[in-house]
């Protein structure tokens, strides 16, 4: 029976992290591309759009984590959260010929409303993920593991970012983005997917054990991250937080751009071949670290995380050639899962037992929230000089260039004095 528990864990782990992570990869990745294509947004739209999920998906972790608490349920939370996630995503397959066509022939600025519904509809379908994933995934991870496993399905769960980027190339290899019946497409499969996942969720998904309501008020769970007394009483847990938010405010410089950088820059058309192989060797690199953190710890396992995206960051800024354009690739999504792999395990480790709601909050500020506005507008601000083309209907687009790599590379050398301290002052109280 144990082990028939265990798999069903495993099992409802790997399809709801997969899921989960491809819906958020199209929207990480993807929307900026259709907002790009088929409005000819800005880098400050785009930039606009990033920091307006991240307000959106932090609020919404805080408040639906506390509540999950306060109540003493994640299931219901989870997999609820996936049916309406999936039904806001299929929202999307109306938004370019239908609603917004009705529209522009009754105000006649067809991009301006297409932008502004782009980023409200944006905003709704991270309010369901970040309930569903963000807020109450999460938190059931945190409490269906402990120090002994963590590392482990850490790992897993970090790698699945990658194989979500391969699923989502693969299956968008026939699609043409400036073609709104694709897009139409695009989002009707993926919401329907991770609508039937939602209600898979309502068999598979257990809840944890000892699990039980919280005895304080939901406001007092909404706070409970920010007491003082909390941030004494937790300090290792927040001076991870505090590098994780440097560490992904790198990542968010150049991510909103990347999949621009390779069409748009280097004129990569067959992009998904190169990015492929870099994906399965990731991938493969972070399932493993996970177990490497279990045996060797936090700072030995972070730094070689570290220097990899640093490389990578280095090769992609200063060369163009396939050959080397993926080896910069590969060093980079190593470093980057790895290093998420690193951190995801060290907060779980540093979570107090039974309170892992209250905290998902935090975690999301330092994924999402912070990082998730400095990084696209530092981002928007090296890019404010790129290059400008005029389309065919006469409206301008910006191309990405490389200074956004260096940019992110600046950005992750800020981690180093944050670790120096933290190492000097354990050295001191021991």
């Amino acid at each position: 029976m144990e082990k028939r528990k265990q798999g069903r864990f495993w099992l409802a782990l790997v399809i709801f992290s997969l899921v989960g992570q491809v819906a958020w990869v199209v929207e990480n990745m993807y929307f900026n591309v259709f907002l790009y294509q088929m409005f000819h947004a800005t880098a400050s739209q785009i930039s606009l759009m990033v920091s307006l999920s991240a307000v959106t998906a932090t609020v919404t972790t805080v408040f639906i984590g506390a509540l999950s608490d306060r109540v003493g349920k994640r299931k219901l939370f989870l997999t609820a959260g996936y049916v309406l996630w999936g039904i806001s995503i299929l929202l999307f397959a109306f938004l370019r010929e239908g609603w917004i066509d009705r529209m522009s022939a009754f105000l006649g600025a067809s991009v301006s409303v297409g932008v502004t519904l782009v980023i409200a509809f944006d905003c709704l379908m991270t309010f369901f993920g970040s309930t569903a994933n963000d807020a109450c995934f999460n938190a059931w991870i945190t409490d269906r593991t402990d120090s002994t496993n963590r590392g482990r399905v850490e790992g897993l769960n970090a790698m699945m970012p990658l194989l979500a980027i391969l699923v989502v190339f693969g299956g968008t290899m026939w699609a043409d983005t400036t073609n709104a019946n694709h897009w139409s497409l695009l989002f009707l499969v993926l919401g329907g997917i991770v609508l039937l996942v939602g209600i898979l969720g309502f068999f598979l998904i257990e809840e944890p054990n000892g699990l039980a309501p919280s005895k304080e008020g939901f406001f007092a769970n909404i706070v409970y991250g920010f007491r003082p007394s909390v941030v004494r009483e937790n300090r290792t847990l927040y001076e991870t937080l505090l590098s994780f938010i440097v560490f992904h405010i790198s990542i968010q410089i150049f991510m909103p751009y990347l999949i621009l950088y390779y069409t748009e820059a280097l004129k990569m058309d067959n992009y998904v071949f190169i990015m492929a192989p870099a994906i399965v060797i990731a991938a493969v690199v972070t399932a493993l670290y996970g177990g490497w953190y279990d045996r060797y710890g936090y700072l030995k396992t972070l730094l070689p995380s570290l220097v990899a995206l640093g490389l990578g960051y280095l090769v992609l800024y200063l060369f163009r050639s396939t050959a080397l354009v993926f080896l910069g690739s590969l060093l980079m999504m190593t470093g980057y899962l790895s290093g998420c792999a690193v951190f995801g395990a060290r907060i779980r480790d540093c979570t107090p037992v039974g309170k892992a709601g209250r905290f998902q909050g935090l975690r999301i500020f330092g994924q999402v929230l912070v990082p998730g506005i400095l990084g696209p507008t530092i981002g928007a601000w090296v890019l404010r000089g790129a290059e400008v083309v005029v389309n065919n209907d006469g409206t301008t687009s910006f191309i990405p260039n490389a200074n956004i790599y260096l940019a992110a590379l600046i950005a992750l050398l800020c981690i180093a004095p944050l670790l120096w301290l933290s190492v000097r002052k354990r050295k001191e109280q021991a």
